[in-house]
C-alpha cells in the first residue's frame, strides 16, 4: 500500500511500514529523525497524492484537555484551539479510504466525534500509561499485541505518573509513537485480513459547522 504518516518527525511509524514492504512516506514541518521518505512541509501539499492509507498524529498542544487552565480568559489560545480543531477536521475528511488519527485524549471527542477505541501503551509490550485516542475511517480496531503491567511512579504532588510524564518534560519525546504501537499498526492494518477485528465503516465527510 501507498501509506502517509502525517504529522511525524520521528519516523518510527512509517519505518515500521516500510519493513513490511510498503511504500510509506512521513510528513512533518519538522525535518525526520530517522533517513527516509520524507516531505517536510504542509501535508495538505501531499495529502491528495493518491494515498491508500494516512495515519495522522496531529500536535496535541492545544487539543488536550490538561492545558485548559491556560485558555481561561485567552482568546489567542482559544483561537490556536479552533485552529487546530479545523486542521483535524481537514484532516478526518480527507479524500483516502483508510484513516487513523491518533491523538491523547481531548477535545476532538468533543467537538467532532468520539474516537472508535483508546489505548495504551501497557497493551503494546511498553510498561507505561497514556490514554490515546483512535478516530478510524475503513480500517479494524487496533488489537493490543502484548500486554504488560503498567508502571508508576510518585512525584512530590503525592500523584502516579507514568515514568516517561514523570522524569521528561520534553514535549516533543513524550509525544514520540511508542514502537510496540507502530508495529502493530504495521502489522494489523498492512496485513491484508489476517487480523481480524471489527472494521470502523467509512463515514460521510463532517457536514455541521464545528462548535456549533
Amino acid at each position: 500500500m501507498k501509506i502517509l504518516v502525517a504529522c511525524e518527525y520521528s519516523g518510527r511509524v512509517r519505518d515500521a511500514f516500510l519493513k513490511r514492504g510498503h511504500d510509506a512516506m512521513s510528513c512533518d514541518l519538522l525535518p525526520t529523525e530517522s533517513p527516509g521518505p520524507h516531505y517536510q512541509g504542509d501535508v495538505f501539499d501531499v495529502i491528495n497524492d493518491g494515498w491508500d492509507m494516512m495515519i495522522a498524529h496531529p500536535p496535541c498542544t492545544y487539543l488536550t484537555v490538561s492545558g485548559n487552565r491556560s485558555f481561561l480568559n485567552n482568546p489567542e489560545r482559544w483561537k490556536q484551539r479552533l485552529d487546530a480543531m479545523f486542521f483535524v477536521h481537514a484532516l478526518l475528511n480527507a479524500d483516502i479510504e483508510k484513516i487513523c488519527i491518533e491523538n491523547p485524549q481531548g477535545v476532538i471527542s468533543t467537538y467532532i466525534r468520539q474516537p472508535d477505541q483508546y489505548i495504551q501503551p501497557y497493551e503494546f509490550g511498553h510498561p507505561e500509561s497514556k490514554k490515546t485516542g483512535l478516530w478510524l475511517k475503513n480500517l479494524p480496531l487496533l488489537i493490543p499485541s502484548k500486554t504488560v503491567k503498567p508502571i508508576w511512579i510518585k512525584t512530590a504532588d503525592g500523584k502516579r505518573h507514568s515514568p516517561t510524564h514523570a522524569r521528561i518534560k520534553d514535549a516533543k519525546i513524550r509525544s514520540l509513537t511508542y514502537h510496540g504501537i507502530a508495529d502493530a499498526m504495521a502489522d494489523q492494518w498492512g496485513s491484508a485480513g489476517k487480523y481480524f477485528a471489527p472494521v470502523v465503516p467509512g463515514f460521510q465527510p463532517i457536514q455541521q459547522e464545528l462548535f456549533a
